[in-house]
């Protein structure tokens, strides 16, 4: 597990089963310890599926950053791992990056846009 931690973002590069739901405690703990909340993005390009447990993880961690105004963006994810996202209708509900570069930078204007 990669995980960059700043002020303002932290970037999380996940990875399968079962270091992924390790990975999204991880960052929900961090986040809950921390004094300051930053946006985070999660790099899926190292992920081939996700079960329900990982998207409850997900809209937990959405509902924590939501509450500090943060944003929450997931990016490079394989056609397995959208086609679950699309099938759940969760398409509507996170954002997402076609990769990390695009991602690190929409969450660099939103948050430019909230201070």
């Amino acid at each position: 597990m990669a995980i960059d931690w700043s002020d303002n973002i932290v970037i999380a590069n996940l990875t399968d089963e079962p270091a992924l739901s390790d990975e999204l405690t991880s960052i929900s703990e961090n986040l809950s310890k921390s004094d300051t909340i930053p946006s985070v993005v999660l790099d899926f390009a190292q992920v081939s599926y996700v079960n329900s447990s990982n998207i409850a993880q997900m809209l937990k961690l959405r509902g924590t950053l939501i509450e500090s105004d943060r944003t929450l963006t997931l990016c490079s994810m394989s056609d397995h791992v959208w086609s679950t996202i699309l099938i759940t209708g969760l398409d509507k509900v996170f954002a997402f990056a076609p990769d990390l570069v695009t991602a690190i930078a929409g969450v660099q204007i939103d948050d430019d846009n909230t201070d």
